[in-house]
């Protein structure tokens, strides 16, 4: 499945709402949907100018949706649904996505650590409907893009 527009992607996020997973071994649930704005908006304060980054942590979990079944393979196939959509470092980023262990560079910590702390953080990080114009912003800039190439 390859996304083709923002509006597919915010149905996606949408379905996550109610959807649990447990990040770490024996530690508490949490709903897919609420953890990743909260990580989204961890970025956003932490790195204010890369959009990319903090929409990483936003769209990660519809790997679980896409493949339900199949932990291994969630981020692949999530980093292909977004690819032709956000671009190729929102892609490679959720396939390097912290769960997955591997190579960490900083743009790995950052989300790490965001989504570490966002399993505790009790503050409002608003709603998903916040984070459209970034989707159709960072859409729109890979479109060009991919025009050029």
């Amino acid at each position: 499945m390859e996304l083709r527009s923002v509006e597919e992607l915010m149905d996606l996020l949408y379905a996550c709402r109610g959807v649990t997973d447990t990040p770490v071994p024996g530690g508490a649930a949490v709903d897919l949907h609420d953890h990743a704005l909260r990580s989204a908006a961890l970025l956003r304060r932490s790195r204010p100018a890369d959009k990319e980054l903090q929409v990483t942590a936003l769209v990660q979990p519809i790997g679980r949706l896409l493949r339900p079944g199949d932990a291994h393979g969630r981020a692949d196939r999530a980093a292909d649904a977004l690819r032709g959509l956000l671009g190729e470092r929102v892609a490679g980023l959720v396939r390097r996505y912290p769960w997955r262990g591997g190579p960490a560079d900083d743009d790995v910590l950052s989300l790490r650590h965001a989504e570490e702390e966002s399993r505790s953080a009790g503050f409002d990080a608003g709603v998903l409907e916040d984070w459209r114009t970034v989707l159709e912003l960072l859409a729109a800039r890979n479109s060009r893009l991919g025009a050029v190439d």
